[in-house]
């Protein structure tokens, strides 16, 4: 259902790998000590996940409140826990068909990954999934659907262009740093880059990870309407 929806394929797919090519072509990511193409891909990964899990099942949540069709769910032994994990699930689907084209683009133009910071790496991004699938449905399932619409859309704006995910924390303004490190954003862009460009597992961009995922999983389960 989400690959059917071309507004979802845009985001999920166009998007992500349009942005990658842009941030090739242009000196946006120069003297950041590696190529172009090493130090996009990573927050490109990142990018993905915000993309299909936060931002994508968002919106697709909140107008299936919208529409009625979570109040007969709710009438299923699936519960909030069960619809959670059945999200969950589909964008790790999505995902990993993400990575697939991602990579394959990227390898094209020249990236070349640290091979021990594979397994790291997504394993990271797993956890950054399921991180970005609890805030949006904690987001879906407490506002109103145009709310939701709004407040994804804008969201991923603003991650996107200053939440650590494309450019490394440390080279944002210094005032922000503080306030940034510890979104969920910047927490998967530079685990992410640690591991497939330094191939080093980030104990404490994991930590903020695993924080996210466990308040916005609680939060969801809590407050989540099913109308």
């Amino acid at each position: 259902m989400m690959l059917r929806n071309g507004e979802q394929l845009i985001l999920a797919v166009v998007l992500p790998l349009l942005a990658m090519v842009a941030l090739v072509v242009t000196p946006l990511l120069d003297g950041y000590g590696t190529s172009r193409i090493n130090m996009a891909t990573p927050g490109i990964f990142a990018l993905c996940a915000m993309s299909t899990a936060f931002t994508g099942q968002g919106i697709a949540t909140g107008f299936d409140r919208r529409y009625g069709v979570l109040r007969y769910l709710s009438t299923t032994p699936l519960g909030r826990a069960g619809l959670i994990a059945g999200k969950v699930i589909a964008v790790l689907a999505v995902l990993l068909i993400q990575v697939v084209l991602v990579s394959v683009v990227a390898l094209l133009i020249g990236w070349r990954p640290e091979l021990s910071g594979l397994v790291p790496a997504l394993l990271q991004l797993f956890l950054g999934a399921i991180a970005f699938t609890a805030l949006g449905l904690l987001v879906a399932g407490t506002v109103r659907p145009e709310a939701t619409l709004a407040i994804t859309n804008l969201l991923w704006i603003l991650l996107a262009a200053a939440g650590g995910i494309i450019i490394p924390v440390g080279h944002l303004p210094s005032l922000l740093q503080p306030f940034i490190e510890v979104l969920p954003s910047a927490a998967l862009g530079d685990a992410l880059r640690s591991a497939l460009i330094d191939s080093q597992f980030n104990i404490s961009a994991t930590l903020i990870l695993l924080a996210w995922t466990i308040l916005g999983g609680l939060g969801a389960v809590r407050w989540f309407k099913w109308s």
